[in-house]
């Protein structure tokens, strides 16, 4: 059986985000891979589960500013990008890092790529207070994702496909 990570996204000031536990698929030269198969939960904070109906992995690069989702069909988001501050894994079992708001995703019908969240960007910038350098290299990441995304620049093209089989066949149970 795969081991199990604890994920926690956090917001600028340290409180829990988007958090859940997944599989350890595995690590290549883009970074740690980790899957939940379809009907899996995540939650916001410490809210009550949220279901998730379709199997998807999530990238953690090293050295970058975004983690990458990458989900199974008839999801229509095929993949979604968030740009955060860099990971670190605080154990072998834990990865936390900083939700910066901006999102760059790939739609799977037309192959859409857009950067969203924008305004809640610009808002945590005044709540969060979020340092210059902070906000210049969120912004960076945006415009590289948008590149990077739209153009299938690996892991966004092929990377993905056998990390997400794992789950969306059921591999990693």
């Amino acid at each position: 059986m795969a081991s199990l990570v604890q994920v926690n996204y956090r917001k600028y000031d340290g409180s829990l985000h988007w958090n859940m536990r997944m599989r350890r698929l595995g690590e290549d030269e883009h970074g740690v891979w980790l899957g939940l198969p379809a009907n899996s939960v995540t939650r916001k904070g410490y809210g009550p589960e949220v279901p998730i109906e379709c199997a998807h992995v999530i990238l953690f690069p090293r050295g970058t500013w975004w983690t990458a989702v990458f989900n199974a069909p008839p999801r229509p988001t095929e993949v979604y990008c968030d740009i955060t501050t860099p990971v670190e894994w605080v154990s072998p079992d834990e990865v936390t890092m900083v939700d910066l708001d901006l999102d760059v995703l790939r739609k799977r019908a037309d192959g859409a790529t857009l950067l969203v969240d924008e305004d809640e960007f610009a808002e945590h910038q005044v709540r969060y207070g979020y340092p210059a350098d902070v906000i210049a290299r969120a912004e960076a990441a945006g415009r590289w994702l948008m590149e990077a995304v739209k153009g299938g620049t690996e892991p966004f093209g092929e990377a993905y496909r056998p990390w997400l089989a794992m789950v969306a066949d059921g591999h990693a149970a």
